[in-house]
C-alpha cells in the first residue's frame, strides 16, 4: 500500500490529528489528559516546535503546529509512542493505541491559521447533545437547520468556556497562557492591542456557536495534504524535500481554475453572460458556477456568496447541494457538467 504523502517543510504550519485505534477512546480520565498535555509541553521544548492551538477529544486530538526545523515526523512519533507506552502501562493493556500514522496537513497560515484555530476550539461543542451532531451540521450548511434557542446557545457557550482540555481558555483570556503555548501569532491576525485582540478573537470564535454549520476546512484540501491557495502551493512545490515515493503524491497539486475561467466556460455553454443569470435563484447556470467554484476552484462559500451578489454562505451551500441532486436525476444536466469540467481541464493545459 502506498504511504500517504507527507510534506516536511522547515518553517511550515501544520494541522495534525491522530485518532484512537478502531475509534476507541485514547483518554479515559483526567489523569490521561493531564499526562498527554504534559508530553505535548515536553515535545515543544525537546523538538523546538511551536504549538499555536490544541484540543483533546475523547478518541482523538488536534494540534496546530509550526515547525521551524521541519522535524514533524520525529516530534509526533515521539509524542504518540511516549503516550501509548504510558497509557498501556497505566491501564494494563497492550497493542496499538492510535489508528495508524498521524495525519498532517500543511496550511497557509496567512489564510487559514485563524479559521483553523476556531475550528479546533469549537470541537467540544460540535456534538449531538449541543444540537450539533453530524446530521444537524449538514442541515445547517444547507440552510435548512432550525434556529438556535437562547438556552441552547447559553449551554454551548458555557461548555466552550469551561472546557479545560483545549487552548481556547488561554486565547479568550480566561486563564494564563502557559509558556509552551504560542497565542500571539494567531491573535495578531485580528489586530488591535492585546486586550482588543483577545476580545475580538473570542467574539469571532463564539460566533460559531450560532452558525454551527461552519465550513469544513478539509473540503479545500489539495492532494489531501495542503490547505492554501495557488501562490502557496507554487511556493511549496519549489522547496519540498522528502523521499521520492512520498513526493509522487504531488501530482494532485495541479493548478485550480480561477473563478473568471469558470464563469467564462459556463457562459459559453449556457449562451448567456454571467450578469444575466447570476441573480436567478435555481438557475442551473448560476448553480453550476457555484458548484465548480467550490469543487474545482476551491473557493469558500462566503467568497462565492459575494461573487453571486452578496448571498449568505448557507444559501450557497444549499445551491451546490441542490445542483448535485439535480445532476443525479437529470442526465442532460449531468452531461453539461461533464462538458464544463472537460473545458476546464483543457483550460488548465
Amino acid at each position: 500500500m502506498t504511504r500517504p504523502l507527507r510534506i516536511n517543510l522547515a518553517g511550515g504550519w501544520y494541522h495534525v490529528t491522530a485518532r484512537g485505534n478502531e475509534r476507541r477512546d485514547i483518554y479515559r480520565d483526567e489523569d490521561d489528559r493531564s499526562h498527554f498535555v504534559h508530553l505535548v509541553a515536553e515535545m515543544v521544548e525537546r523538538f523546538q516546535v511551536q504549538l499555536h492551538a490544541f484540543v483533546l477529544m475523547p478518541n482523538h486530538y488536534h494540534l496546530l503546529l509550526e515547525l521551524p526545523e521541519g522535524n514533524l515526523s520525529r516530534a509526533l512519533q515521539w509524542l504518540n509512542v511516549s503516550y501509548s507506552q504510558w497509557f498501556n502501562r497505566r491501564h494494563l493493556r497492550s497493542g496499538h493505541l492510535f489508528q495508524g500514522r498521524f495525519k498532517s496537513i500543511l496550511i497557509d497560515p496567512a489564510r487559514w491559521a485563524l479559521e483553523l484555530s476556531r475550528y479546533l476550539h469549537l470541537n467540544p461543542i460540535r456534538v449531538s447533545r449541543q444540537g450539533l451532531g453530524k446530521q444537524r451540521r449538514e442541515q445547517n450548511r444547507q440552510g435548512v437547520g432550525r434556529a438556535v434557542s437562547r438556552d441552547l446557545l447559553a449551554a454551548r457557550l458555557e461548555e466552550l468556556r469551561a472546557y479545560e482540555w483545549s487552548s481556547y481558555r488561554a486565547y479568550a483570556g480566561l486563564e494564563k497562557v502557559p509558556r509552551w503555548l504560542e497565542c500571539e501569532a494567531v491573535l495578531g491576525m485580528v489586530g488591535g492591542t492585546r486586550r482588543e485582540r483577545v476580545k475580538a478573537y473570542s467574539q469571532y470564535a463564539e460566533e460559531g456557536l450560532w452558525e454551527g454549520g461552519m465550513e469544513r476546512p478539509w473540503e479545500q484540501l489539495r492532494a489531501g495534504v495542503v490547505l492554501g491557495g495557488e501562490g502557496f502551493v507554487g511556493e511549496i512545490q519549489e522547496v519540498l524535500s522528502g523521499d521520492e515515493r512520498e513526493q509522487t503524491g504531488l501530482r494532485g497539486l495541479r493548478r485550480r481554475p480561477g473563478i473568471e475561467v469558470i464563469r467564462k466556460v459556463v457562459e459559453q455553454i449556457k449562451g448567456e453572460r454571467w450578469d444575466q443569470f447570476r441573480d436567478r435563484q435555481g438557475d442551473w447556470g448560476r448553480d453550476l458556477v457555484l458548484y465548480l467554484g467550490r469543487k474545482r476552484g476551491g473557493l469558500k462559500l462566503k467568497e462565492l456568496g459575494e461573487l453571486a451578489g452578496g448571498i449568505d454562505y448557507r444559501s450557497v451551500g444549499a445551491a451546490i447541494q441542490r445542483f448535485e441532486q439535480r445532476c443525479a436525476s437529470d442526465p442532460g444536466l449531468a452531461r453539461l457538467l461533464a462538458k464544463a469540467e472537460n473545458e476546464l481541464k483543457n483550460a488548465e493545459m
